[in-house]
């Protein structure tokens, strides 16, 4: 059995198709990890949570934030944007079964056997796993909840840019979901920044990449994540990034995690532009 590790997809369906088969992947006896944003900006958003989802068991997938961003248009919390592209998800006939299974997906997963913890975007410096666990667990029992659409209404934000232990409520679980997937860069005290979105060495001297602030307790993880296309892939001691921006004409990768020193996989998108991916 393979288990193979995939970089946001963000409805790039043909350059999904061209990976699996480059990988042979075979669904009786291989497994998927997906850091999340498996739809919007691409063109076949649909198609893609229609293949993710009839895979089962034999997908596991994180929650990025254009997954919860696509549940909260879909709940009437917020309206869509003007580049916002799963309008076919909320007017297919399935998309009730779709939605559902989505916002059941997890917000973190932790595989000790494999040795690796799978976020969307990373784990802030503050947090060990058992706290990191805890947090997620917690925005998870909110989107499987009955009033969910309330969760979702208030998680978007971004206050408070800083953990502290005593966050309760709506504050506790919008630095989560933030952390979780939408963080790039902070300060040396782990205070979040959601301005810089750049490659490594375009942040402003204050801010760090959230993997190499001095002291983080989580780095003794193995932490496979998306989400920052300008960083593209990137791999270093304990650092997995997969996001290698296929829906901005560039590539879709795959690593193994069974065998980590295997060479890794990747497709490019389509010649041209974000409509052939």
């Amino acid at each position: 059995m393979a288990v193979y590790a995939i970089g946001d997809i963000q409805g790039c369906y043909n350059p999904l198709r061209r990976l699996l088969d480059l990988l042979r992947f075979d669904p009786a006896s291989d497994r998927l990890w997906l850091v999340g944003d498996l739809i919007n900006r691409g063109p076949r958003s649909l198609e893609v949570l229609r293949l993710v989802h009839g895979l089962g068991e034999r997908a596991t997938v994180v929650l990025g934030n254009h997954d919860l961003n696509l549940l909260a248009v879909a709940a009437g919390q917020v309206k869509p944007k003007n580049k916002d592209t799963f309008h076919s998800i909320l007017d297919a006939p399935d998309r009730d079964e779709l939605l559902d299974w989505l916002r059941c997906c997890p917000m973190l997963h932790h595989d000790p056997a494999l040795g690796f913890t799978m976020v969307h975007a990373g784990l802030p410096p503050p947090w060990d796993l058992d706290l990191a666990q805890r947090c997620a667990a917690e925005v998870e029992v909110a989107l499987r909840g009955p009033d969910y659409p309330t969760f979702l209404k208030r998680m978007f934000g971004s206050e408070p840019r800083r953990w502290r232990d005593d966050l309760t409520g709506d504050d506790r679980l919008r630095f989560t979901v933030n952390a979780l997937t939408r963080m790039r860069f902070c300060k040396a005290d782990g205070t979040l920044s959601f301005a810089e979105k750049g490659s490594l060495g375009s942040q402003e001297p204050d801010l760090l990449p959230w993997f190499a602030v001095p002291g983080r307790r989580n780095a003794d993880l193995n932490i496979v994540f998306g989400h920052w296309a300008a960083l593209g892939y990137y791999r270093a001691p304990g650092i997995y990034a997969l996001d290698s921006g296929c829906v901005w004409g560039h590539r879709l990768t795959a690593i193994r995690l069974d065998a980590p020193d295997a060479p890794d996989w990747s497709v490019p998108a389509l010649a041209g532009s974000l409509k052939s991916a």
